[in-house]
């Protein structure tokens, strides 16, 4: 789907091997993590590149459908020696909510993302939820300032590492987090006045995540969009939603090479387009073999559903 003037989206994240338990069926052996959440979403509409680790346990499976999804995986380090990053988690009844019952950095803890030669020119980069530290160093690494980038990041990073996540902050564009985040970030009880200290802080564009009731979005200039999620009869597996919902995004921004009001916009529903599918299954199952036609589709459905 993704046009031939396309340009190019870095991603930087995790690679993950998950056990996820729902109220109704689990998966010991779900392929997750951040950045393969993203790319699968992304890469129908972009070409997008990966830096990421993984362990020797890694699925060969699962590489072949980032490659078949046409992903560039130069940039994912495949360490022999280790493990790949373990987490497993349980869905409360109203797939709303989750309880992390065990984590294993394992590869992942010593991550130190580095960025092959033809990844530091792309002119969109996306950096997934690692430590600000490390963010900071991808920036450093790019040939030059890409014209997009974007950012997520999570309470554990707000708490611990508050002024390495200012200093990131002061040099995207785009933030993506949930409210909860935006609240902690600044202090407030308030989202709006949240959202106005966010984007005092560097990124003039900043998305709040809000799963099953949609995303706001405040861009420059106060402007104010809200889109929906897609009413689904049966959520599978929420694992991967927001970062699927970040990877149709910025795929869309990407292989536009739009950057304007309207065009974040329509990157918003992209995102929730992206996001409806991921949590129809377990792992990036639904994401995949997609064609032009069931995601266009599903787009106009959603064009549909906010028409007044």
């Amino acid at each position: 789907m993704s046009d031939q003037n396309s340009n190019k989206l870095v991603v930087v994240g995790s690679v993950a091997v998950d056990w996820v338990i729902t109220p109704t069926a689990e998966r010991e052996e779900s392929v997750g993590g951040a950045a393969v959440f993203f790319a699968m979403a992304a890469s129908p509409l972009t070409p997008v590149q990966l830096v990421g680790v993984v362990g020797h346990d890694f699925p060969a499976a699962a590489l072949g459908d980032l490659e078949r999804a046409g992903v560039d995986l130069d940039g994912l380090e495949r360490n022999s020696d280790g493990l790949t990053f373990r987490w497993k988690g349980r869905y409360h009844e109203n797939m709303n909510q989750r309880d992390t019952l065990e984590t294993h950095l394992n590869v992942f803890e010593n991550f130190s993302p580095r960025l092959p030669p033809s990844y530091r020119e792309s002119e969109f980069l996306f950096l997934a939820n690692i430590q600000p530290s490390l963010q900071l160093d991808v920036l450093d690494q790019m040939a030059k300032r890409p014209r997009l980038v974007g950012l997520d990041t999570m309470n554990l990073w707000i708490d611990i590492a508050h002024d390495k996540l200012l200093e990131v902050l002061a040099r995207v564009d785009v933030l993506a987090i949930n409210e909860e985040e935006a609240l902690q970030l600044t202090s407030e009880t308030n989202l709006v006045r949240a959202a106005n200290k966010i984007r005092e802080l560097g990124p003039k564009t900043l998305v709040i995540k809000r799963g099953e009731y949609g995303a706001l979005c405040f861009g420059p200039d106060n402007a104010l969009f809200a889109a929906p999620a897609m009413p689904l009869e049966d959520v599978v597996d929420p694992t991967g939603a927001g970062d699927s919902f970040a990877g149709g995004f910025m795929g869309h921004l990407a292989r536009t090479g739009e950057i304007t009001d309207d065009y974040v916009r329509q990157a918003v529903i992209w995102g929730s387009t992206m996001a409806s599918y991921c949590v129809q299954g377990f792992s990036y199952d639904q994401l995949r073999g997609l064609s032009r036609e069931d995601i266009e589709g599903r787009y106009q459905s959603f064009v549909e559903l906010t028409r007044f």
